[in-house]
């Protein structure tokens, strides 16, 4: 996923509502009454409108991510490169996410989500821009006149010998220009800057909206209404996947170029779909999704039930030392001098919690693993299994990410259910962790033969190279030939073997048939040891046989199965993280959390992975300036091994980090009821609990206590 697993698995808001009526208000005045339904609805609607800003958040995160392999051929650039563009996002949230966890919980939280959706709106529409600057998208089959015919690279014989008529015709070399229109920096750039963009603008939405509605809502419930809101905001990357399934169908150059003339379509790999398309739909949702925020007020009254001081809501008190109203003393704001001077005290206070520090480092490693699969997982699908990218955005939106929903939303109905304690919510999380990880281990056995590319994974004659890669495009059969290894438009021969291009294949004769170019007289074909008269082929690549198909669905199956039981452990995990921590410093600590996990999971991990999967190209592209562009071909293979091999080695050492963090939570942190004075809170920096019996049967929200205040969560 931000499963998924940013999936997209990524963890969004909670939220529950509750009802504040009750005997705290029987005194007589009319007005607190008055009150009561105007709360709840409005904390209804805020619900309604934070569910939608996560919506949209996912819609345009999910997007992105089918859209990953359309932007690295439209660019031609690296994997590396597109990781890094993906990760852009994060970069922009580190940017702003400690200064607006710490000093947002005292200012307006719901006009600053707002202004931060129109951001994030902002940031989207600026990525389709390249669209709009760019020239149209050119290859070697496409003619952008509609009356001309299509070209390949020809079979141009030396001076010994004459080609038959009818011969193929030789494209004309690009202008220098092509190399500035398409690959330069300027273009994908825009790119890079939206997608940091939105990083900015979701920066207010998780520490404040989730801050917020914990402040005025009920207890009781909040693990299943975790779930609940958390189920309703995966339906973002569902619409996602399945956005960037329509658009990878259409041609990237929609409107602009006649789908009647063109010679591929969408299972040639040169083809790109409408990549920008979606984006323009995305921010406009964004920019939708702003506009209920700046009409909610800045605090609401607090539930029945939590008017105590033990369960304040988040407010300065860690700064000002003054308990009582949620406003600052007077009415009046609190100034940054005064809000600065306790940061570095706070922070100690968090990383001196060693759960919370436990959980940080162990969320942190395992969206490192999360992050790289799920960026890549639709690549993969097209290069391990030879789907076309719609289809491989498909099944991701229609059957992946309902699993991770689904996980989640019976990973909060088994803590409600069962009443689940800490030590029980750290048990379950482990233990879906394991289990998912095993699944996932099996995968490495559902992989497909790699692909018969001759002088890359096989030889000219249809025997395979001992180490792929080796064998070199040039041969006796197109020795002939004026070829050129840097053109990349693939060719399947009748012999079942896949060609780098029609001049490398030895083609000297084509004809047309419908949207397929057929060619013929292709020397190679014949050297292969196909027959006399089958030395033909057609232009695309050769499809894979029978048994790729079936351990496709195995793989979609396992898939499933693994994204179910992964997502299982995220609210549980999440009640360890909100219920390890202060109240006050609530907001605060999920800044750091979220911190922690855009720099050392979101920025990295999709570009170690795309350097790693780039170290899996056979064949490269060349641009028409000469730097290499994007990758052609990859050895299945190794691609395989290296993207399941780091998603579940990183799964390993989060899972051991997660025994560590149940070690130390039933060994100190659960607590037995004591009472301490205020005085001794005064005195005490850090966070200590007291001790107490930690089994499956206790309440959701087990007593915690810091020195000198009895707070129960």
């Amino acid at each position: 996923m931000d499963g998924s697993a940013k999936e997209n698995i990524q963890l969004f808001s909670k939220s529950s509502v509750q009802s504040v009526g009750g005997s705290a208000f029987k005194t007589g005045h009319s007005s607190p009454k008055e009150k009561q339904p105007r709360c709840c609805a409005e904390l209804k609607v805020f619900l309604g409108a934070l569910s939608f800003v996560y919506f949209a958040k996912a819609l345009g995160e999910g997007y992105l991510k089918s859209t990953i392999t359309q932007i690295e051929k439209r660019f031609d650039i690296s994997s590396s490169l597109v990781g890094l563009i993906d990760g852009s996002f994060e970069i922009g949230n580190l940017l702003v996410i400690i200064f607006v966890s710490y000093f947002g919980a005292k200012l307006h939280r719901p006009k600053a989500i707002g202004a931060g959706c129109v951001l994030m709106g902002a940031g989207t529409l600026l990525i389709a821009l390249p669209h709009f600057i760019m020239e149209p998208y050119k290859y070697g089959k496409l003619s952008p006149s509609l009356n001309a015919s299509p070209s390949v690279s020809a079979c141009v014989l030396h001076a010994g010998g004459q080609p038959p008529a009818p011969a193929l015709p030789t494209p004309q070399p690009q202008t220098p220009e092509g190399c500035s229109g398409e690959g330069s920096p300027s273009a994908w750039a825009y790119v890079f800057l939206g997608n940091l963009l939105r990083g900015l603008g979701e920066t207010p939405i998780q520490p404040l909206g989730i801050a917020y509605l914990d402040d005025f809502s009920g207890e009781d419930d909040v693990a299943f209404y975790i779930g609940c809101v958390q189920g309703i905001a995966i339906i973002g990357p569902i619409f996602g996947f399945l956005l960037g399934s329509l658009c990878a169908k259409l041609y990237v150059d929609v409107g602009l170029v006649n789908a009647e003339h063109l010679a591929i379509t969408p299972a040639d790999p040169q083809w790109v779909g409408a990549w920008w398309l979606g984006y323009l739909v995305a921010g406009a949702v964004s920019l939708l999704a702003a506009v209920p925020f700046w009409c909610f007020p800045k605090s609401l009254p607090r539930p029945t039930g939590r008017e105590d001081s033990s369960s304040s809501p988040e407010k300065s008190q860690f700064i000002l030392d003054e308990p009582g109203s949620y406003q600052t003393p007077h009415g009046g704001k609190a100034k940054m001098v005064e809000m600065a001077k306790d940061f570095v005290p706070s922070l100690k206070s968090l990383l001196g919690n060693p759960v919370y520090v436990l959980y940080v480092c162990a969320s942190t490693v395992q969206f490192n693993s999360l992050f790289g699969m799920v960026t890549y997982k639709p690549k993969y699908i097209e290069q391990q299994y030879g789907q076309t990218s719609s289809r491989a955005n498909f099944v991701i939106g229609l059957i992946n990410i309902p699993a991770v929903a689904l996980g989640i939303f019976s990973g909060g109905m088994f803590m409600k259910k069962f009443r689940i304690g800490l030590c029980g919510a750290a048990r379950l999380s482990l233990a879906s962790s394991i289990l998912g990880y095993l699944l996932f281990l099996s995968l490495f056995a559902l992989g497909c033969e790699p692909s018969a590319v001759a002088g890359l994974t096989v030889s000219y004659r249809g025997t395979r190279p001992v180490t792929p890669g080796r064998g070199g495009l040039l041969a006796d059969c197109n020795s002939r030939c004026q070829c050129s290894e840097a053109h990349w438009e693939p060719v399947c021969g009748a012999d079942g073997v896949t060609y780098a291009s029609a001049c490398l294949a030895g083609c000297q004769a084509s004809r047309v048939a419908g949207r397929s170019l057929i060619l013929y007289n292709c020397s190679c074909v014949a050297a292969s040891g196909s027959g006399p008269g089958n030395s033909s082929g057609m232009s695309g690549r050769c499809q894979k046989d029978n048994s790729c198909s079936q351990m496709f669905l195995y793989f979609l199956v396992i898939s499933v199965v693994s994204s179910y039981t992964l997502s299982l452990g995220g609210i549980p995990g999440y009640i360890i993280l909100l219920r390890s921590i202060k109240p006050q410093l609530k907001s605060f600590a999920l800044g750091i959390y979220t911190l922690a996990v855009r720099v050392l999971a979101g920025i990295p991990a999709p570009v170690y992975f795309g350097v790693l999967i780039d170290s899996a190209c056979l064949q490269w592209g060349v641009r028409s300036c000469g730097s290499r562009g994007s990758c052609r071909f990859y050895d299945s293979g190794l691609f395989r091994h290296i993207y399941l091999g780091l998603t579940v080695t990183l799964g390993s050492v989060a899972i051991f980090l997660s025994t560590a963090v149940l070690f130390v939570l039933k060994k100190n942190y659960i607590s037995k009821p004591s009472h301490f004075t205020a005085k001794s809170e005064r005195a005490t920096a850090s966070t200590r609990f007291r001790k107490e019996r930690c089994t499956p049967t206790n309440h959701l929200f087990q007593s915690q206590y810091w020195p000198g205040k009895e707070t129960e969560l």
